[in-house]
């Protein structure tokens, strides 16, 4: 059964990002699919997509990077060099583990397809 996991590492701090929003959107039209916020360990609780939910497209994953900052308490410049950040990915196979890591400092952030 296809799944879609995410996970948040603070990169600039060395460990996860707990407590940061996300939300996954259809890339046509911007439509809400699901909401979370990660845990202690930087992960969603639960997939923000499964069975099936789980449909081949184009889907955004939006961080809210700038609120995660705030509530740190960063002092850091505004407008912030990074707010949302916003992933844009597709999914082939509805029946394969997609997992979408972001790596994220107040300055930059990565990505890849994980396991």
């Amino acid at each position: 059964m296809g799944r879609l996991t995410a996970h948040v590492l603070d990169t600039a701090r060395g460990r996860p990002a707990a407590g940061m929003r996300l939300r996954l959107l259809e890339a046509e039209g911007a439509r809400e699919i699901a909401a979370a916020v990660t845990n202690a360990d930087g992960r969603c609780d639960a997939p923000l997509l499964e069975g099936e939910a789980m449909r081949a497209g184009r889907y955004d994953l939006v961080f809210d990077a700038g609120g995660y900052f705030d509530r740190l308490g960063l002092d850091l410049p505004e407008p912030k060099f990074l707010d949302e950040v916003v992933i844009r990915f597709g999914i082939a196979d509805p029946d394969a583990h997609y997992h979408v890591p972001l790596l994220v400092s107040p300055f930059g952030y990565s990505t890849y397809r994980g396991s």
